[in-house]
């Protein structure tokens, strides 16, 4: 147990890693350096706003969890879900029994978990952001 534990963490420290921005950024370069200079310095933030084009938000933000199709009277969206990514962990601990017999056990959850629950869904018409929707915490 003493070496799966840190073994773990790495695992979800070098997971996390793996879609960073700066490594976004760098996998779309030449798009990128065309940018204007403000969309480029929200883009490095991590931010994105109304008239992004997928490319833009993805870099900013990476995939999405999940994409819906929305239509209204104008026509079909597109909107792209997010999730809070950040990596979770949670220890427990339980003890009782069970057709008798008794015991106690205990566990360690590391992961990035999924909660099910849209942070953000960034939403497109016309092939650009023409909504951001936010929860509010």
């Amino acid at each position: 147990m003493k070496r799966i534990l840190p073994a773990l963490l790495l695992g979800v420290v070098l997971t996390a890693g793996c879609s960073s921005i700066s490594t976004r950024i760098s996998s779309h370069r030449a798009a990128f350096d065309s940018w204007p200079a403000d969309v480029r310095q929200k883009v490095e933030a991590g931010r994105i706003d109304v008239g992004f084009t997928p490319e833009q938000v993805t870099v900013a933000m990476g995939e999405p969890m999940r994409k819906y199709t929305r239509t209204t009277k104008d026509g079909a969206e597109e909107v792209w879900a997010y999730e809070d990514r950040k990596p979770r962990f949670s220890v427990g601990i339980g003890g009782g029994s069970y057709s008798g017999g008794g015991g106690v056990g205990g566990g360690v959850t590391v992961g990035g978990g999924s909660r099910g629950e849209d942070t953000a869904r960034v939403v497109f018409a016309n092939g650009r952001v023409s909504a951001i929707e936010q929860r509010v915490r």
